[in-house]
Parts: C-alpha cells; sequence; structure tokens
C-alpha cells in the first residue's frame, strides 16, 4: 500500500515537472521578446505636450508642464525635453543621445546658472528634476547588458501578458538586480514594471493606467512611477501628440540647441 502511494505522488510529481517544462518550452525566448520592446516602433519622430505631477506621501500636488521631442534614426533615438511652468523649473532642458556603441550620453540645462552639465555614469541612480524617475531609468536598456527570461503570463488590465525578467549583467553597472515587466502579446509595451535594488528589494512600480492608439501607434498616454520607500509618485499624462513631424530637425538634438529652445 505504501508502495502504491509513493508511486502515485511519484507520477504527480513527475506530471507536474512535465507541464510546467512543456508551458515553458511554449513561451517567447526572452531575448527576442526583449528586443521586440526595444525595437517597438515610435514614429520616426514625435512631439508631444505633457503634464508632470509629483504627489508626496501626504498626497500634496505639484504640477508641471513640458515638451518631449524624439527622433528615431536607424533604431538610435535622440530626446529633449524642455519644461514649461511653473516658473521654478521653466526653461530647465534634457537632452538625450544614444549612441552607436549602444551607451547614451544625457545633458542637463540649468536656466539659473546659464550652462549645460552633462550627467556622468555616477549619476545615473539620481533622481530626474527630482521625480521618481531616474536618469538610468531615462534611457532604452540595450538588450545585451541583461538577461532576460519569460517566467509565466498573467492578466493584467484586461491584456494577456508575458512576464518578463531583466536581470542586468555587472557590466551594466545598474542600480537594479532585476526588473520584472508584464508585456501584452498584442504589443511589445511594458504595462507594469516593478524594479528590484541590488539588496532584492522591491523598491519602484511602474504602472501605464492608460493607453490609446495614435496614428496607428499605440502609445502609453497615462503613467505611473511609485516610490515604495519614499511614499512619492510621479504621474505623466500626455495631452497631445504628433508623430512623422516635419516641423523635426536633426539639428534640435544638440547642447546648442538644448540652451537657445
Amino acid at each position: 500500500m505504501l508502495f502504491k502511494f509513493k508511486l502515485l505522488i511519484a507520477v504527480i510529481i513527475f506530471g507536474l515537472v512535465y507541464f510546467q517544462a512543456e508551458a515553458r518550452d511554449s513561451f517567447p525566448d526572452g531575448t527576442d521578446l526583449a528586443s521586440e520592446v526595444h525595437d517597438y516602433y515610435m514614429g520616426d519622430n514625435s512631439i508631444a505636450r505633457m503634464t508632470m505631477e509629483l504627489v508626496d506621501r501626504n498626497d500634496r500636488s505639484r504640477m508641471r508642464q513640458l515638451i518631449t521631442i524624439t527622433m528615431d534614426d536607424n533604431n538610435i533615438r535622440s530626446s529633449l525635453i524642455r519644461f514649461l511652468e511653473p516658473a521654478d523649473i521653466a526653461g530647465t532642458g534634457f537632452l538625450s543621445l544614444e549612441q552607436g556603441d549602444g551607451s547614451t550620453q544625457q545633458f542637463l540645462y540649468l536656466p539659473a546658472l546659464d550652462r549645460t552639465r552633462r550627467i556622468v555614469s555616477t549619476q545615473r541612480g539620481r533622481s530626474f528634476v527630482n521625480s521618481d524617475f531616474t536618469y538610468e531609468d531615462m534611457e532604452r536598456r540595450p538588450v545585451d547588458e541583461s538577461e532576460h527570461i519569460v517566467t509565466g503570463e498573467e492578466i493584467v488590465d484586461g491584456r494577456e501578458c508575458w512576464i518578463l525578467e531583466i536581470r542586468p549583467l555587472p557590466a551594466a553597472d545598474s542600480q537594479y538586480s532585476l526588473l520584472k515587466s508584464w508585456i501584452p502579446k498584442e504589443m511589445a509595451i511594458p504595462v507594469k514594471t516593478l524594479f528590484f535594488n541590488q539588496r532584492g528589494d522591491h523598491v519602484k512600480t511602474y504602472q501605464v493606467l492608460s493607453l490609446e492608439e495614435v496614428q496607428g501607434i499605440w502609445t502609453p498616454t497615462h503613467v505611473l512611477m511609485h516610490d515604495l520607500k519614499q511614499n512619492h509618485r510621479t504621474v505623466l499624462v500626455t495631452l497631445e501628440i504628433e508623430y512623422n513631424s516635419s516641423q523635426i530637425d536633426p539639428s534640435f538634438f544638440s547642447t546648442r540647441y538644448l540652451e537657445s529652445w
């Protein structure tokens, strides 16, 4: 009787292991999925008007207005941000330039000092203009700087998603040990990402609260970044956006233009 019971348990365990292995075999390759996310088409260029709301632990909020401009040249992306309001941040600008080797150069223009300073590697973990995004979060992560594994699937806001775990390699010099992202099966846009620090603590959560199709391109128009330790939130809302605009010129993406725009 004991032998039959042990045999039954063994059969059940074998069945579960086989089922899990078979399920994993049906998952997409993690690196391929990460490449789809990295290369997702967001227009040859775009110009958007947005608001940024900073909400502290006591639900007190500060509102900002900004313009963002992007350009994609053979999958090398450049972006420019200019804050318009309120007065204490108006004129502040940010320039991000992807390089052909996968690295990114970032520059911050401070009108009070009337100068541009480059963001160095040791500053990548710092807050971007007192928001819950860091300078590292403002970059697209090169796929080859991390390991990627699809670990499961789950429904998020009615969308079937793959769960993609991203572990930056030591050479990436990341502030994170793990990013866990939910990627809808019908579009390669993360709708939720959990960020874990080097100690393995879950420190931040990113969520897409609204997705809209604009000019045939699925666009996150309302997103939230929540710092769990500080209980502080940053909410970005896209008020209007235009893709493939004839008004955007490559000369915009320079420190000279950043200081004069």
